[in-house]
């Protein structure tokens, strides 16, 4: 199991979808233990990841934003 997840924050080009969703598995094999989830667990782990994705899209979203007002002095 990795041991580090990548960071995203301040890239340039911005991260992809893929680079995020790829974080966002690592995050959730970190935080559950499993490198693979069993099958009667898959459901919840891939729900997991979909919000994790969703989360982490917003948060480089709103500090992309937030670096751009800094930048323009807004």
């Amino acid at each position: 199991m990795c041991r580090n997840i990548k960071t995203l924050h301040n890239f340039k080009p911005p991260a992809t979808e893929e680079e995020i969703r790829a974080s966002a598995i690592q995050f959730v094999r970190k935080l559950s233990g499993f490198s693979k989830p069993s099958k009667a667990n898959e459901p919840a782990f891939d729900h997991a990841v979909e919000q994790v994705t969703k989360a982490a899209t917003r948060t480089a979203r709103f500090a992309g934003h937030q670096r751009a007002s800094a930048r323009s002095g807004s």
